[in-house]
């Protein structure tokens, strides 16, 4: 039986009157997702909890953008609002210029849903135990109708299969028979198959060993040159980030504390969280980590009692959360006093 593959969304024309005018990069790209001043929260009354509070953050076409931040701080809040698990309290998200959050149609969810896939951080409980792996990475392929006829199916599983370093001989397997690190790849085969064009990779690598994280990182950025994806990349390490991210948010208790490239992040970081995140890596001669100093972040220090704080660009592309007297100091730390 032969299928009819829907098409993809294409950027909506943007306009004086679009929400994404004034959003444009340098190189004249749209953000293909841009969050907008977004609130999440759960439960009512006294259980009532804000995780997410005036979140905004523009993703463009084929960048890495990593959104880091100890336990709790709201990043898989943030991730599973993009893909329409978490619903918005406030504010709006867009695809390609196209609101997703929301009341939508049906057509809009279902674009969604193939367009936008997401990579769980627990690779065993995201696979069905009883299910073949061929079966797990067929799913979406059967859902979506992605493919001509079961030949092209089965050419399609064949070759993402052997993409990530699996054999096809695996297919026919149950998660339980796979180490942490193969489960994982067949996660990413099960997103990459769908032909994504974004995807959210919720902490990927943080359950794997150290051997096997970077063989998972160098597949992620394999998949995006090769496939032209785009990734908003969770995780708590700024160390690993580092290695695959061209920009790089800090979140803390819900809200971002500073957005800059990478290098440009490492070179001069401003807010005191993400000198605390900094501190905190590990330097891999022993000596030397004996003796340095960490940097603990203390939140009481700030006094918004006043003056409110906002995410301010200071220059570079370096955005950064603090009120008009932080600001300041942070504009004279970075470029020095301006004449």
């Amino acid at each position: 039986m032969k299928h009819k593959i829907q098409p993809k969304l294409e950027f909506a024309p943007v306009d004086e009157n679009s929400p994404l005018f004034g959003h444009e990069n340098e190189k004249g790209q749209y953000p293909i997702i841009s969050i907008q001043d977004i609130d999440i929260a759960f439960g009512r009354g006294r259980k009532y909890f804000k995780a997410v509070s005036d979140v905004s953050l523009d993703i463009y076409p084929g960048e890495t953008v990593s959104l880091v931040g100890e336990s709790g701080s709201g990043k898989t809040t943030i991730g599973r609002a993009i893909v329409r698990i978490n619903p918005l309290a406030k504010g709006t998200i867009y695809y390609k210029g196209h609101r997703i959050s929301g009341d939508i149609s049906r057509e809009a969810k279902k674009q969604v849903v193939r367009e936008i896939q997401m990579i769980f951080q627990d690779p065993a409980a995201s696979l069905n135990e009883r299910a073949t792996i061929d079966y797990s990475i067929s799913e979406g392929l059967h859902n979506f109708h992605l493919y001509e006829n079961e030949a092209d199916r089965v050419e399609k599983v064949k070759n993402i299969v052997e993409e990530v370093g699996l054999l096809p001989e695996h297919l026919t397997r149950y998660p339980h028979e796979f180490s942490g690190g193969q489960r994982q790849r067949v996660g990413i085969a099960r997103s990459v198959v769908m032909e994504p064009d974004f995807i959210v990779a919720d902490e990927p690598i943080s359950a794997l060993d150290v051997s096997i994280r970077a063989q998972v990182l160098n597949l992620l950025r394999k998949f995006q040159i090769e496939k032209g994806l785009t990734y908003l990349f969770i995780a708590h390490d700024l160390s690993i980030v580092r290695f695959i991210s061209d920009r790089i948010a800090v979140i803390h208790l819900g809200k971002i504390v500073e957005v800059a490239e990478t290098e440009e992040l490492f070179n001069y970081p401003l807010h005191p969280y993400t000198k605390s995140l900094i501190s905190a890596i590990p330097i891999p001669d022993p000596i030397l980590e004996r003796e340095k100093t960490l940097f603990i972040y203390d939140a009481s220090q700030h006094d918004y009692s006043v003056n409110k704080p906002s995410l301010v660009d200071i220059g570079n592309g370096h955005f950064i959360y603090g009120n008009e007297q932080e600001i300041a100091h942070y504009k004279e730390v970075r470029f020095g006093k301006q004449k």
